[in-house]
């Protein structure tokens, strides 16, 4: 729509604004198309896309008509092994936890193929609440609620692992026998892939790990990756509560005190590396990562003995992650900001690990 003339002067048209670049990643007008046809009347106007700040693997975009929204989430625009970014297994996880005592987001469409985004993808709910990366954020709540929240992620997590996967149609998720064999040389696998320079130490962490290896308990069902930043927080009932548990990609049935010694991980080694893992956990309040096991074994009745293995496993895993994000930064395959201190951290994590071991 033009102007209207003031004083006389010509009536020049107005230029429409430029609509907002969508970011790389999800076409929109081949997405529009393949909602239509799959999913008629679910989309009422117009899509746009942004994306989630904050992930390190997996891409997630809040996705909106302007009236509901969603949140699509598809592979990183560069990755390694398909397997680590596998979405059929997220969102069968979800949609069988949708009914526990385990806060997932509903589960709305999943599109195996790669003809509309380029790789696979899927939708899900858009879930209302906050994720908790930094300190001063979460510090500002008080004391009382930041040890409300860290309560509430171990609690969370001692739900997960009490579930029966057969009661939730997931009695064939994983292969729990050899269950840590097969994750030491999966991320050996990974880090081959990824290797784009020399990263002391990291070779002698995974031997002392094989070496090391201790008797897995009664299998669960393993987040992964689990952590403050991969749930949303949000007031329920009056207090502070896991609204939902995100970032499922690595997912299965296995050992899981692979998913408490990353926990503990994250909470003693919160801040570290520039910020590249999250500093959330060293708010006043936090709970100590002996209180967060403490709180875990209560509830579960599981022995925590042989946690140290856990963690130093832990740390190598995530310095493998951590190569992996530094090699596809470097090929300009990443979005978002932090990326860049990916490739400081892996070293640190590697010696972390190393001390944790060395002490036994």
């Amino acid at each position: 729509m033009g102007r209207r003339p003031v004083n006389g002067e010509c009536l020049v048209p107005e230029t429409p604004p430029e609509p907002p670049a969508a970011p790389p990643g999800p076409d929109l007008g081949r997405l529009r198309a393949h909602l239509d046809r799959e999913l008629p009347g679910t989309v009422a106007g117009p899509l746009r896309a942004e994306l989630i700040e904050g992930g390190r693997s997996n891409l997630s975009y809040r996705l909106t008509d302007g009236a509901t929204a969603w949140v699509l989430r598809r592979p990183p625009l560069g990755h390694v092994l398909a397997t680590a970014h596998d979405m059929g297994r997220e969102y069968r996880v979800m949609t069988a936890l949708r009914d526990t005592g385990v806060p997932v987001p509903a589960t709305v469409h999943l599109d195996p193929g790669t003809e509309v985004l380029g790789a696979p993808w899927y939708l899900m709910a858009y879930v209302p609440g906050t994720v908790h990366r930094d300190t001063a954020p979460l510090a500002a709540l008080g004391e009382r609620r930041v040890r409300g929240i860290g309560e509430a992620l171990v609690d969370t997590l001692a739900a997960l692992h009490r579930i029966d996967p057969a009661a939730v149609g997931l009695a064939d998720f994983g292969r729990p026998e050899g269950y840590l064999d097969r994750q030491l040389r999966r991320w050996s696998a990974q880090l081959d892939a990824s290797r784009s320079r020399e990263l002391p130490g990291v070779d002698r962490l995974h031997a002392l790990l094989t070496a090391a290896r201790p008797a897995s308990p009664a299998p669960a069902l393993v987040h992964g990756d689990y952590r403050l930043d991969n749930v949303l927080i949000a007031e329920r009932d009056g207090r502070d509560a896991v609204a939902a548990v995100l970032d499922w990609e690595m997912s299965t049935l296995g050992d899981p005190l692979t998913d408490v010694g990353l926990l503990v991980m994250y909470t003693e080694l919160a801040g570290v590396g520039g910020g590249l893992i999250p500093s959330a956990a060293k708010a006043p309040g936090f709970p100590s990562s002996a209180e967060l096991v403490a709180r875990y074994a209560g509830s579960t009745g599981r022995d925590a003995a042989a946690l140290d293995w856990y963690v130093a496993f832990a740390c190598y895993k995530l310095a493998v992650v951590a190569e992996g994000i530094h090699v596809r930064y470097r090929q300009g395959r990443t979005l978002g900001a932090g990326f860049e201190r990916a490739g400081t951290m892996a070293p640190v994590l590697v010696e972390h690990g190393l001390t944790i071991l060395k002490g036994h």
